[in-house]
């Protein structure tokens, strides 16, 4: 896929899902294009459920490839314009859906020599080490190019603490609340 980009334009490529991690990836990928004068490529690689093996048996799925690449576009469109808003990221961008797992499609397009390629950390648990496939470690392994990974938000462990108390329907601890006080005049 070297033809995707001129052999002199460098290009910063950048896995993203939507999720608290890949917004951040985002952020800073479009800070990495702008301090390099180099262009921000904002990949979103989706598989129909199930993964292809499943897609190749149903009847029907190949009605549905069209409709599950649009709902991929809309996704990408969606979390460009929550991070970006009307500004843009001030950067000439290329965004694409690519179908595939997020690892591979993410290797095969930032192939150039001058691209860098920007992903989410992921979490860091021992559970999701073990159970989940990693796209950093996939791309770390697989890049040609220089791959930046960024370690996930402080925002994105604190919502995961909320999710757990909720998930255990733990009581919320509002000690701290009670030293912090408001006076009603505002003074």
């Amino acid at each position: 896929m070297s033809g995707s980009g001129s052999a002199a334009t460098a290009r910063v490529v950048v896995g993203v899902s939507g999720s608290v991690g890949s917004l951040t990836a985002l952020r800073r990928a479009a800070d990495e294009a702008r301090r390099r004068g180099a262009q921000l490529w904002p990949v979103l690689a989706w598989q129909p459920p199930g993964g292809d093996p499943v897609a190749r048996r149903g009847p029907g799925v190949s009605l549905m490839q069209g409709e599950w690449q649009r709902l991929a576009r809309e996704r990408l469109v969606t979390v460009l314009s929550d991070v970006f808003g009307e500004t843009g990221p001030g950067v000439w961008m290329y965004a694409l859906v690519a179908r595939g797992t997020p690892g591979q499609a993410l290797v095969e397009i930032a192939d150039g020599e001058d691209d860098i390629l920007v992903v989410g950390a992921g979490r860091r648990s021992l559970w999701h080490r073990a159970c989940c496939r990693s796209v950093t470690r996939y791309c770390l392994a697989h890049a040609a190019c220089p791959v930046l990974a960024v370690p996930p938000s402080p925002l994105e462990s604190e919502l995961a603490a909320v999710h757990r108390r909720n998930a255990w329907r733990l009581r919320l601890d509002t000690r701290h609340l009670a030293k912090e006080t408001v006076r009603p005049d505002g003074a």
